[in-house]
């Protein structure tokens, strides 16, 4: 299995409790599937630099998660299907690298 940074940006028109079930909803898929969520993170409200799906803004959430490789192109395919996900975007955690100056 692979850690995996996964940031969704959930629609700003619908209501806190919304948001929630969102959120869940999110955490249910990625059960679905076998991946585990290690850690999740509300970032909150944040203005977009253009307009995406014609909103201004969107809920930011962050989730650490553990899956296997094969199931991140799937997980890719049922965010973007959901209704109130805008975006959805994975990466690979590596290990850190240190920087030599």
């Amino acid at each position: 299995m692979n850690t995996y940074e996964l940031m969704l940006i959930i629609n700003p028109q619908i209501s806190d409790t919304e948001i929630s079930g969102a959120i869940e909803a999110a955490k249910r898929i990625l059960a679905d599937r076998k991946a585990e969520v290690i850690a999740d993170d509300k970032l909150g409200r944040k203005k977009f630099a253009h307009a995406v799906k014609k909103n201004r803004d969107g809920f930011y959430v962050y989730l650490k998660v553990k899956a296997e490789p094969e199931t991140i192109k799937d997980l890719k395919r049922s965010f973007g299907l959901q209704e109130n996900i805008l975006r959805s975007m994975f990466i690979k955690a590596g290990a850190e690298q240190v920087l030599k100056a």
